[in-house]
């Protein structure tokens, strides 16, 4: 009881690192072939990473997914053995409590993060409720101590952005090409994009003109 209460003690004042992480023909291992792994699944596919599953046992979820044309995704139904992480770069753990310290170990044996879902003695890395527009991606967590409340948070601020968020992005991409050209400080560009997106909701001029209202930000 010692052990386990200072063990969540240090879980909840470690300081985590946020990182975005680009998977994109890397392989991916998750363990585990139930809902909890079906529910890993499309991320990473839509990632474009190279997902193995491994599991004694695989749902139909995840069949049906490896049935879709062009979907890099493999299938192993067997227990898990620590040398299928030989050539991973990202990890899942999403089967029982007892694999995923089997996977943890067999990870850190490699030098390797692991997100163990909903069990967090067994993850180096834990995922964030994600909200998405367009290229614009933002993450919560909780260090996995609170994955409800996580959500709950990623529904409230998916409330307050805009649904327009990627056109914000073409401002500030174009605005970006314009400051660098002309040598604008770092400090100085936020002020700058503030602005030139003002002036895209009070033109409501298409996107396709965002590099022109954009460069208007440049001095």
């Amino acid at each position: 009881m010692l052990h386990d209460e200072r063990h969540e003690r240090d879980e909840r004042d470690a300081t985590l690192y946020p990182v975005f992480l680009k998977l994109a023909g890397l392989p991916v291992v998750i363990v585990g072939g139930g809902a909890v792994a079906a529910g890993k699944l499309d991320g990473l596919l839509a990632a474009g990473a190279c997902v193995t599953v491994i599991a004694p046992a695989i749902g139909d979820a995840i069949r049906a997914r490896a049935e879709v044309p062009g979907a890099s995704l493999r299938l192993i139904e067997r227990g898990f053995v620590a040398s299928d992480l030989d050539d991973a770069r990202w990890v899942v753990a999403a089967a029982t409590p007892e694999v995923n310290r089997e996977v943890a170990a067999a990870a850190a044996a490699r030098r390797l993060f692991v997100n163990a879902v909903d069990d967090v003695a067994a993850a180096s890395a834990y995922l964030g409720g994600v909200i998405r527009r367009g290229p614009a991606i933002v993450a919560v967590s909780t260090g996995g101590l609170a994955p409800a409340l996580a959500g709950l948070v990623r529904e409230a601020l998916d409330a307050l952005l805009p649904q327009d968020l990627a056109r914000w992005i073409d401002v500030a991409r174009a605005a970006r090409v314009g400051w660098k050209r002309s040598g604008v400080p770092i400090a100085e560009r936020r002020p700058l994009l503030l602005r030139a997106l003002i002036r895209l909701y009070r033109s409501d001029a298409p996107t396709e003109h965002a590099e022109a209202r954009a460069q208007e930000a440049a001095p």
